[in-house]
């Protein structure tokens, strides 16, 4: 593997000027993330397509899959688009991957002028890594492979890689409004992070030794406050939002809040049980 493929979603839906503002802070991210696990890398954006380049590909994966606005990446193999070529670069690929009787497929995608169609790399590619591994008995299942080849083409590239690895989503952290968030549970640690992932620059009001620090896993120069989320906003400015993990069961407590600035609950409509399952997803992971 020589290259690690980053794609968003919501970003996509943008118009060309928002989503140009919103893939630089994307991006920025990620080297900061990267940086700070000592990771050194290239990070370049091609037709809303994010390719990292790094010698540490299995140390960054883990890194970019907890980057806010990363749908999912892929570390990938690069050849050339030619199809004699890329035919014979898959195929020598997969032999690190098939094992006796293994069924696969090939799915091919392409963007750009090129003297073959999608289906046609899949048929051609498909056949090749069948004859390379032909002396473990796979087999070819369009259906319910047990391995597939995904291969992405674009100008006189080709990138193949195995699997799709789910990052968070949303937004890239900053490219919304500041927002307080007071963090004292994990609870109020899993708001807060609700609303990182919906873009918002958030300000900790909270123990730097508390729930807070399960946060910065995820953006790593958080900022943390120690102190309520009055203390912070005697301090900080331009704060649009206040952010507290309080759920339907804490009623008395949200009428209780008293701030001259809109206040958010992201945990309201859900159940104690789904709180604990997202608590255990993306904080205790």
């Amino acid at each position: 593997m020589d290259v690690i493929l980053v794609r968003y979603a919501e970003v996509g839906l943008k118009s060309p000027g928002v989503r140009r503002y919103f893939e630089n802070i994307l991006i920025d991210n990620i080297l900061n993330n990267l940086a700070h696990h000592q990771i050194e890398a290239l990070v370049d954006c091609e037709q809303g397509r994010i390719h990292v380049t790094t010698d540490k590909i299995e140390a960054a994966i883990p890194v970019l899959t907890k980057v806010f606005g990363v749908a999912s990446v892929s570390p990938a193999y690069t050849c050339s688009s030619d199809m004699a070529e890329m035919c014979q670069a898959v195929a020598e690929f997969s032999r690190d991957y098939m094992s006796e009787g293994i069924s696969f497929a090939v799915k091919a995608r392409r963007e750009g002028n090129h003297p073959y169609s999608s289906m046609d790399v899949g048929r051609e590619v498909g056949s090749a890594i069948f004859i390379a591994n032909e002396d473990r008995n796979v087999k070819v299942n369009l259906s319910k492979p047990d391995m597939t080849f995904y291969v992405e083409i674009r100008g006189k590239s080709a990138r193949v890689f195995t699997e799709y690895i789910p990052g968070p989503g949303g937004l890239p952290f900053g490219s919304q409004g500041k927002v307080v968030a007071f963090v004292e549970t994990e609870k109020d640690a899993l708001a807060a992070w609700f609303m990182m992932k919906r873009g918002c620059r958030a300000v900790i009001a909270g123990r730097e030794d508390g729930a807070a620090r399960l946060l910065r896993e995820w953006v790593p120069n958080l900022k943390i406050m120690d102190g309520s989320i009055k203390d912070v906003l005697y301090k900080e400015n331009k704060i649009l939002a206040a952010v507290y993990g309080y759920t339907l069961r804490d009623i008395d407590k949200i009428k209780s809040v008293n701030l001259s600035l809109p206040a958010f609950y992201p945990l309201s409509g859900m159940s104690d049980e789904e709180v604990d399952s997202w608590i255990l997803k993306v904080l205790n992971s």
